[in-house]
């Protein structure tokens, strides 16, 4: 059996007459129709059983848009926040998951204390975004168990290294912890407990193929993605261990005609940021589900318009195909 996940941040998916952040910030009638056709068609191109969405303030818009497109099971873990001082005014915002499957379970992912200790992360925790925790039952009566989340952004600005392959974890995260140490980037911090948050309950899971649906907002390399997947990231006496891999890596794409001095291709950015492109949008599976058969993104609108538009989205749809018989 295959099936096909995918992960779509919708870019402020505010219904009119709410507004988002600031009250001039809202659609018109006419451009939240635009925006949901929009959002219809590439879900449809998507070609998707399951798809975990980020950035929702209207989850009841969102839930009869999916349900439209064929996916019967809709579910969100938190409801976005309105200002108590104008109630038109969304203030935060949450994850989703659609799927086609039925959704048999969900969970409260728990924060891990040790991890905040560790982090030196000072007052009251909380995930930025609530993340899923489902379970979808799929129809050979196999459960997947489905993680969407969306982790702390940067919008202080503050100085953020980029890693490359070639870092080791232990120059990351003595950079890394340097630079928190010093408290010069709060988000990062707070990203690090989110992700190791999750880390600690996705492994208390065994034998059970899992899948995480992501905008991380951090880049390919990042310390975040070891915090989220490496054992070694939370106890340096054990070896790179992974407990989800990117999907990504376990496909090679098939090249026509290829040319003898052709350079592996270059991945594809979900995001762009002053006209340079990142990786922020993933999709995590665990060791027993690395048969990709395909995986594509889906960023012509990015191409037309790098810095993304509120009628579309400002990161690409990642879209992954895997083969559970295998």
């Amino acid at each position: 059996m295959k099936i096909k996940i995918g992960t779509f941040n919708l870019f402020q998916f505010a219904k009119p007459p709410y507004s988002w952040y600031t009250k001039k910030d809202k659609f018109s009638n006419i451009q939240w129709s635009q925006k949901s056709n929009w959002i219809k068609s590439q879900i449809k191109n998507m070609d998707c059983d399951i798809i975990g969405f980020q950035e929702v303030f209207s989850s009841d818009a969102l839930e009869c848009l999916v349900k439209e497109l064929g996916f019967d099971y809709f579910i969100i873990a938190d409801k976005a926040k309105l200002s108590t001082n104008n109630p038109s005014k969304y203030v935060t915002t949450t994850v989703a998951l659609a799927s086609k499957y039925p959704i048999t379970n969900l969970q409260k992912v728990r924060v891990h204390t040790p991890t905040l200790k560790k982090h030196n992360y000072k007052g009251h925790f909380s995930f930025s975004r609530v993340p899923i925790k489902a379970t979808i039952t799929l129809p050979d009566s196999k459960e997947l168990l489905v993680y969407v989340c969306h982790l702390k952004s940067n919008r202080l600005n503050a100085f953020e290294y980029s890693f490359t392959k070639e870092d080791t974890l232990e120059h990351k995260q003595k950079l890394v912890f340097e630079t928190i140490d010093d408290k010069h980037s709060i988000a990062l911090q707070k990203r690090l407990c989110e992700a190791s948050s999750l880390f600690f309950d996705i492994q208390k899971v065994k034998n059970r193929p899992k899948v995480l649906l992501c905008d991380l907002n951090d880049k390919e390399f990042s310390i975040t993605i070891e915090a989220l997947t490496n054992y070694k990231y939370h106890n340096n006496q054990r070896k790179n261990n992974y407990i989800l891999k990117d999907a990504y890596c376990y496909y090679t794409p098939i090249i026509y005609n290829p040319h003898p001095e052709a350079k592996k291709p270059k991945r594809d950015a979900t995001s762009y940021f002053l006209g340079r492109g990142n990786v922020l949008d993933y999709i995590f599976i665990s060791d027993n589900l690395t048969k990709v058969t395909d995986y594509k993104v889906l960023d012509q609108h990015l191409k037309d318009n790098p810095n993304g538009s509120l009628l579309t989205s400002d990161h690409a749809q990642v879209v992954c195909e895997l083969d559970l018989s295998i």
